[in-house]
């Protein structure tokens, strides 16, 4: 990487901000433990395990040039990469895939920090702990891996903490807003919680049908939804292994051919939840009650990534949500009005859409199956910057150093590290 583009990479390093275990309520106590994973005396890594991994050219090919104007890359895997995710406030990021590994590596140089091994199937997910001293894997295999960090005086060293059984193939992998409880859902319909890092089980819960393809913690940290593969809705309150309440096809109104994403506000009152034939409903959290619908997908056309935006800055209310499916529309909805604010378009389907944080909340990037990512600006549909590198579909995206930066895994075996920002050779395009 060259002093260049190091430095418009380290120039939006942001002030790392303070892990506080506030005087926020508190989720969930020891009392609520129902059982206790069992230590399988797993060693810590290898010394051959020291995250110095080849590079790898697949991802980059010698026939034909590519337009590339990423800042940083990372090849070492050997196949597609399917998870990414940014530290919260370390120029690092996490890698999961294929080749049944994931990489912790520095974003500013493409240098492996450590390998995440220990998986016999595809490292399906991947996540740090929002205070970032962890981060977890999870696999086609069932396991789910912790490591955490060593020391105090960086982020350089890490060793691996434990391994814990949960559903026979992990699908989703989230970790608590506030504390160091991770959340897992699988394909045999099961959810998991633990806390970290003494990986005690504190719940287990069932009553999906199909495989449960999204999950996550509402923004107040207060509750779980969970959706799965046969349309099941179900929203949890963590100590209790009975939902709070459950939606499903049952009610024609929500006959969604399946549930592919969904979405929460920031005051964790309503969902929008999006379906695999492009219907999208929302949902009234506080009362379990469907209370709108979305139409400007096209039919048969899968939703696959929903997230909210903040387009005026502290805005209350309803609020702004963005779908994003397989018809390439990412389109902008006006949940007080239910109304369509605007339409953005990508050349083939959107795979993953993300929110930028406060200072420009206002901004999200939508990743895609045309090899490109792009920012665009919310509050009138502006392209601001295209991010190119890849020569395959982009299957995730993840925001570091307070969204200045976007990462993106890639069905080619690449990672990408652009600047969101608009510099000076930056076009901006209007659609």
């Amino acid at each position: 990487m060259s002093s260049g583009k190091q430095r418009a990479v380290e120039d939006f390093v942001e002030e790392e901000d303070q892990y506080a275990e506030d005087d926020a309520e508190e989720f969930i106590t020891e009392d609520d433990i129902d059982a206790e994973v069992e230590d399988h005396g797993d060693e810590p890594m290898d010394d051959d395990d020291d995250g110095q991994g080849e590079e790898n050219d697949d991802g980059e090919g010698s026939s034909g040039a590519i337009e590339d104007n990423s800042v940083q890359h990372f090849t070492t895997h050997k196949a597609s990469v399917f998870s990414i995710a940014a530290h919260p406030t370390e120029p690092l990021a996490a890698s999961g895939g294929e080749d049944d590994l994931g990489y912790v590596w520095d974003i500013t140089d493409g240098e492996v920090i450590v390998k995440l091994s220990g998986h016999t199937d595809s490292v399906s997910c991947i996540c740090f702990s929002n205070n970032g001293e962890m981060v977890s894997t999870g696999g086609m295999d069932g396991r789910v891996r912790i490591w955490r960090r060593v020391g105090k005086e960086n982020y350089r060293t890490w060793e691996f903490l434990t391994e814990l059984q949960g559903p026979d193939e992990v699908n989703v992998l989230k970790w608590h807003p506030k504390g160091n409880v991770l959340l897992a859902g699988g394909n045999d319909g099961t959810l998991w919680l633990w806390q970290l890092p003494s990986g005690n089980t504190m719940q287990v819960f069932a009553g999906h049908t199909g495989a449960v393809n999204w999950a996550e913690f509402t923004p107040d940290g207060k509750r779980i939804i969970s959706a799965d593969a046969d349309g099941i809705l179900m929203f949890w309150d963590p100590r209790s292994p009975t939902p709070v309440f459950k939606l499903d096809s049952t009610d024609a109104r929500f006959d969604l051919d399946g549930i592919t994403s969904l979405g929460v506000n920031p005051s964790s009152t309503l969902a929008v939840v999006g379906g695999a034939a492009g219907a999208l409903r929302v949902i009234n959290l506080t009362k379990g009650t469907i209370i709108g619908t979305l139409g400007g997908h096209t039919e048969g056309e899968s939703i696959e990534s929903v997230v909210f935006v903040d387009i005026t800055g502290g805005a209350t209310g309803p609020g702004v949500v963005v779908t994003g499916a397989t018809d390439g529309k990412a389109c902008i909805w006006d949940l007080s009005t239910m109304r369509l604010r605007a339409t953005l378009q990508h050349d083939d389907a959107i795979t993953h859409l993300l929110a930028h944080p406060a200072p420009k909340p206002y901004l999200v990037v939508s990743a895609s199956a045309d090899k490109t990512l792009k920012t665009w600006d919310a509050r009138t549909g502006t392209l601001i910057k295209t991010h190119k590198a890849h020569r395959a579909p982009v299957l995730g995206a993840a925001l570091g150093l307070n969204g200045s930066v976007v990462i993106s895994a890639g069905d080619d075996g690449l990672c990408g590290v652009w600047t969101t920002e608009i510099t000076d050779e930056d076009g901006v395009e209007h659609y």
